[in-house]
């Protein structure tokens, strides 16, 4: 689809950067940069990305991390109920 956009001159800088580092056309740079920012790689399928590079800790893999955060609030609540 062909379509018209108005890009801000700091936004085409930043795309312009990108071709010259990666030596492909402004085009795929916008593309690519599109879809990454909407959370979807170029298969149409979502990019998850990890914050940090350690692994993720496995005694949590098979916890549901929204229990495990009550049981911790209610941990704590216990804590500064007793002092």
């Amino acid at each position: 689809m062909r379509t018209t956009v108005t890009i801000d001159p700091d936004t085409e800088a930043l795309l312009k950067e990108e071709t010259a580092r990666t030596g492909q056309s402004f085009k795929e740079v916008l593309n690519q940069s599109i879809r990454r920012g909407l959370g979807r790689s170029g298969s149409g399928k979502a990019v998850l990305e990890p914050l940090f590079p350690a692994p993720f800790p496995r005694q949590l893999l098979d916890r549901n991390l929204n229990h495990l955060a009550d049981e911790l609030d209610d941990e704590e609540t216990i804590l500064e109920l007793q002092s």
